[in-house]
């Protein structure tokens, strides 16, 4: 489904990503776990078209991404759920979910059905839609972007880091939610990335390590070792 090739990203001077070739298949779940600084953001960054390649490829299906703007590539199926959350302090929580569809100027049909798919896999988020964004805690922060991601995500989910800080009940929240819409969209294919191996629990069919900006061949979550 997606598929990169030879991607290298330079930032400030230094390289960051360097000769990432590998492929995400629809219907999977991929842990992408490495180090503070090893490159697991600009690796989702560089996905969505907000960083620029140095060189390489990144292909879903037949689309050429590379060659798209990155608010082109949110119309293609893939959301994304950033570390840091970006939620719009100014907007309700609905407000937020809906933005991604509207920018994209999808019907009110459409946006409506989509919302009531992401209420079913992440049902914390119905008491908090006439909320503003400004009042949620850091955690409730994460779920919200987990489903504004959902919303927009229906072929590719890109998750940076979404257990870091996250307290353990809503963790497991969170858990729940992503088996559920592993159930709902069992085509969809959701890469996660963390720091820590442990977070990921049994999430991932397969764990990849990025070390120094490379991707290490893969390995069973199970044992958490790397083979290939």
């Amino acid at each position: 489904m997606l598929k990169l090739e030879g991607v290298n990203v330079d930032l400030a001077g230094h390289r960051i990503l360097r000769d990432v070739n590998c492929s995400f298949d629809a219907g999977t779940t991929i842990g992408i776990v490495g180090r503070n600084g090893a490159g697991k953001t600009t690796l989702l960054r560089s996905i969505m078209g907000l960083i620029k390649l140095r060189s390489g490829q990144i292909r879903l299906d037949d689309i050429d991404l590379h060659a798209l703007p990155g608010h082109a590539r949110a119309r293609y199926g893939i959301g994304y759920s950033p570390e840091d959350r970006v939620i719009f302090p100014t907007m309700t929580v609905e407000e937020n979910l809906r933005l991604p569809c509207e920018t994209l100027g999808q019907t009110k049909q459409a946006i409506a059905q989509r919302l009531e798919t992401v209420l079913q896999v992440v049902p914390e988020l119905q008491p908090m839609l006439a909320r503003s964004g400004s009042a949620l805690s850091g955690g409730q922060g994460k779920m919200v972007a987990l489903g504004r991601a959902i919303m927009i995500g229906t072929r590719l989910l890109l998750l940076d880091e979404p257990f870091q800080g996250l307290a353990p009940r809503l963790g497991v929240l969170y858990t729940e939610a992503l088996g559920r819409l592993r159930a709902m969209q069992p085509d969809l294919c959701v890469v996660i990335t963390e720091s820590n191996i442990k977070l990921l629990g049994n999430l991932p069919d397969r764990v990849w390590m990025l070390e120094r900006g490379s991707i290490q061949p893969q390995g069973e979550p199970e044992s958490h070792s790397v083979s290939s």
